[in-house]
């Protein structure tokens, strides 16, 4: 007996697909997935409509998607981060019915509580035995940690698993077990691993980016949070990375030893892991080729599922955000509130997602933005974000090259932080400073459709986004 079915049509239409269906994807291959558009192309050859995608993530490689939108093959989508073409026709418009935008948490809990069901999962399973038992870890596509796709492999009516690389019953080591999957399907080809690798997976070499680092790694050593037992996440972002390059070169100097680093891994987490600076990674998504090396082969580099990993109360009694101590976050836009946008540009145009940004930054002691002041002629501090993506009241600290505000909330931080001999200034004076190097920008419009509603954590919708001309 096997699981093994000829083609993706025919796993299909074993699973029951029909018009209507709610199929998930997760993106561990990132930019380099095949696996959706192959799909969504097989479900059009059978001649379904009125498709509902949730997918963890789309990305430039999705653009097929354009066309099963324009010819109503799909017509709904759920996901936490979003660019590419499919956002750019999103913000025009394309789909009558608003993309539901979700948390790297929110999403598995909505899929576990039965409020977002899902009909068919289809899994990007770089290895896997003919009986479904499947891992990331291993193969020619291989991508490491398969966290955002257990959610749906434990709650989907069915589950499809597709590989490259087929190996025999049983597989030595699994992230999804046989129980879980009902069929499975052989392509030449599941994805590019190089394309699991972000465009901003790089330490900055810019000096701005550079002294944004140095500021917050102060911070960081001069905060409470700076101890022996202390977790830690960092974004993927340029000045984030330089940031755990420092902050690695402080904790050595002083003996200092955490209990975690985690979220979507990089090299430089690896690096910390291998020079001592933690007992462990946790790791959700691998960001980087290194990532998926040490989670292979190191057994302190642990894979955990979405729901572990940020999850809210009550769907899990506890999740690895509610025990972090610090997590340094980027932003696109800020406003006096402290107040974040990480899903629009400044025309109010789709560009990403809120991920683990509201996840984390609700669960840490320390939640740290580090961003340029300006960007491209735009001020990062408005009076009132485009698009709220995680509130500022979770929002505590915010570093830029011209100085670092403190939420007034945290006196606590303020006090800590007031003999750092650090470039303390208030919200309004980094505004103000903003506004006098590129001038204030107008209001966006607020005038169109809805074409998207940003989900909290728990579920609470906090934004909507508006179609542009």
């Amino acid at each position: 007996m096997d699981k093994v079915i000829n083609s993706l049509k025919e796993a299909l239409k074993a699973a029951g697909i029909r018009n209507g269906s709610r199929l998930s994807f997760h993106h561990h291959m990132r930019n380099g997935d095949y696996v959706l558009n192959a799909t969504l192309a097989a479900a059009d050859e059978l001649g379904v409509k009125d498709l509902h995608i949730n997918a963890s993530a789309v990305f430039p490689i999705h653009e097929p998607l354009v066309d099963l939108m324009h010819r109503g093959v799909v017509t709904g989508l759920d996901c936490n981060y979003l660019s590419g073409p499919v956002a750019q026709a999103i913000s025009h418009g394309i789909l009558e019915r608003p993309v539901t935008f979700r948390t790297h948490g929110g999403r598995p809990a909505d899929i576990a509580s039965g409020q977002s069901p899902i009909d068919i999962a289809i899994v990007a399973a770089p290895t896997c035995d003919n009986m479904g038992n499947l891992t990331g870890k291993l193969g020619p596509s291989q991508c490491g940690s398969l966290g955002y796709a257990m959610a749906d492999a434990q709650y989907a009516d069915k589950v499809i698993a597709v590989t490259d690389n087929l190996m025999p019953h049983p597989l030595p080591e699994f992230s999804i077990p046989e129980t879980q999957v009902d069929y499975v399907v052989v392509m030449d080809k599941i994805g590019d691993p190089k394309g699991i690798v972000s465009g901003t997976t790089q330490i900055t070499r810019d000096p701005v980016g550079l002294l944004m680092a140095q500021y917050a790694t102060s911070l960081i050593e001069a905060s409470p949070y700076f101890k022996n037992g202390m977790s830690f996440q960092t974004g993927a972002g340029g000045a984030s990375l330089a940031t755990a390059s420092f902050l690695k070169e402080r904790m050595l100097a002083q003996n200092i030893k955490g209990s975690y680093g985690m979220g979507g891994i990089t090299s430089y987490m690896v690096d910390m892991l291998e020079a001592g600076c933690f007992e462990a990674l946790v790791d959700v998504q691998c960001f980087d080729l290194d990532a998926v090396r040490s989670i292979r082969t190191n057994p302190k580099h642990r894979e955990v599922s979405a729901l572990h990993y940020a999850a809210p109360q009550p769907v899990v009694a506890s999740s690895l955000v509610d025990s972090l101590d610090i997590v340094i976050l980027g932003a696109t836009e800020m406003d006096r509130n402290f107040n974040v946008n990480v899903h629009t540009d400044s025309q109010g145009v789709i560009m990403g997602g809120s991920g683990g940004h509201s996840d984390t930054a609700a669960g840490a002691k320390l939640a740290m933005i580090i961003a340029p002041l300006t960007r491209a002629r735009m001020p990062l501090i408005l009076d009132q974000v485009n698009c709220i993506s995680t509130p500022g009241n979770t929002i505590d600290v915010l570093v830029t090259q011209y100085g670092i505000a403190i939420n007034p909330k945290r006196d606590d931080l303020i006090k800590a932080f007031s003999n750092a001999k650090l470039p303390l200034r208030s919200i309004e004076e980094l505004q103000a400073k903003a506004e006098s190097i590129v001038g204030k920008p107008k209001l966006l419009p607020n005038t169109g459709r809805v074409v998207g509603e940003v989900r909290y954590r728990n579920g609470d919708i906090i934004s909507e986004l508006r179609a542009v001309e």
